[in-house]
């Protein structure tokens, strides 16, 4: 199994070969050699195995027996282009099969001094500046899989909020996997840039074909000026045959305040990467997920918070919903510098089981270096409670319909942070499909 994992960098060092003979146009140095340099990370020590602690729950092996294809660009079908997540109004860049779409974007709403356009296409005119700005914030080295989106990174989403601004209307930066006759892998890099005393709210969505086979590998890095207030949401809504391992990186300044969820609900293998550092003192982080695991999807949360500086606070709250034979694994780290003296933070991990053969493995941990803070942790998993049931069914409630009300009565207070009313009341519509099935 293990040897299984480690020759699948085999398949992607062909299609960096291939992919180098595919671009064109004139590459920026700095690229250049970034991609080079990680494609020889990967090479050298290939995807992480369950011998690896960090990945000891997370079994990467099906993910190494597919042999996975460079991408190509794909018409957009009738069953994907009505999903809800391209109904909701607001201003988006869109992306098929990771290719950028120019007709399914828009501006709307926008400032006319905000920046959004398509990585590509800020490559082409403003190189220099984004050199500057990636992997600045996420390290390739961190693991395989940020390495691997910088070897083959090309195409993403390029947004720079200037100081001073506050932006009304959500901004949604949407992937979308189509069926194809092979299985694909993408690779999306966003740089999200957010000037000082400025205000902006951000969508991270993926979502995929039902009969599509594919690979998606995003990584993200968000930056938060002095004193902006940024929410940012991701939902990963994949297809059921879609394997996603996403990072997401974020680094704030000074007095910032960033709100954060995610919304697991879908996918088959699933891993998210979250490192949110508070590097400016008076900074703030809120941190909420919901995951919903059913059939044989495995779901991975891993956050990391970095407190370098003092007088910084952070919530971090992440529940899961597991049934039939899915998996979750849930490891959060608070990290508190010797110099981040004031720190207040919390962390809580709430899981429940639906099912005799549904599983969850959480890891909560505190690390800290500094002496005068305030920290803590904790974790639960279980099932519902036969006296909640009870006291449902005493007034005439059906057995399903009381638990029902107890589930989304535990999911709603991760959904009911989201700050963007057509976003959670279609994620509050989908928990309650979800039940129903």
């Amino acid at each position: 199994m293990i040897q299984a994992v480690r020759k699948e960098k085999d398949q992607y060092l062909a299609n960096f070969a291939e992919f180098e003979r595919q671009s064109s146009g004139p590459v920026p140095d700095w690229l250049q050699q970034l991609r080079k340099a990680s494609i020889l990370q990967v090479a050298e020590y290939g995807f992480p195995t369950i011998r690896d602690e960090d990945w000891k729950y997370t079994n990467l092996a099906p993910l190494s027996r597919i042999p996975f294809q460079l991408a190509v660009p794909g018409p957009l079908p009738d069953l994907l282009s009505s999903h809800w997540l391209l109904g909701l109004p607001g201003a988006r860049l869109v992306f098929v099969n990771g290719f950028f779409d120019e007709r399914l974007s828009r501006r709307e709403g926008l400032p006319a001094s905000v920046e959004i356009q398509s990585l590509s296409q800020a490559l082409m005119e403003q190189p220099d500046r984004l050199g500057r700005h990636i992997g600045r914030y996420s390290d390739a080295a961190e693991h395989a899989f940020t390495a691997l989106n910088a070897a083959f990174l090309r195409e993403g989403a390029f947004l720079s909020v200037p100081a001073g601004t506050v932006v009304e209307a959500p901004i949604y930066v949407i992937y979308v996997s189509t069926a194809s006759d092979r299985a694909f892998a993408v690779h999306p890099r966003n740089l999200l840039m957010v000037g000082a005393n400025s205000e902006v709210k951000l969508v991270e969505a993926y979502l995929g074909d039902s009969e599509a086979s594919y690979f998606c590998n995003p990584v993200t890095e968000l930056v938060v000026g002095d004193g902006s207030a940024v929410d940012h949401y991701t939902v990963q809504a994949e297809g059921p045959k879609g394997h996603h391992i996403g990072t997401l990186r974020t680094w704030q300044e000074r007095h910032s305040a960033l709100r954060l969820a995610s919304f697991d609900i879908g996918g088959s293998l699933v891993r998210h990467n979250l490192t949110v550092t508070l590097d400016g003192e008076g900074g703030n982080a809120l941190l909420h997920g919901l995951y919903l695991g059913a059939g044989e999807q495995h779901i991975d949360n891993h956050t990391r918070i970095e407190h370098v500086k003092a007088h910084c606070d952070s919530r971090e709250l992440y529940k899961g919903i597991m049934t039939d034979s899915s998996r979750a694994v849930f490891h959060g780290r608070i990290v508190v510098s010797k110099g981040a003296q004031k720190t207040d933070s919390k962390q809580t991990n709430n899981n429940l089981l639906l099912s005799n053969e549904s599983l969850v493995n959480t890891k909560p941990q505190l690390e800290i270096y500094a002496d005068d803070v305030k920290c803590t942790h904790g974790a639960t998993i279980g099932r519902l409670e036969e006296e909640a049931l009870f006291y449902l069914r005493s007034r005439g409630i059906g057995r399903q319909e009381a638990a029902n009300i107890l589930i989304y009565a535990f999911a709603s207070e991760v959904i009911g942070q989201v700050r963007i009313g057509d976003l959670r009341n279609h994620l509050d519509k989908f928990l309650f499909d979800w039940l129903g099935n």
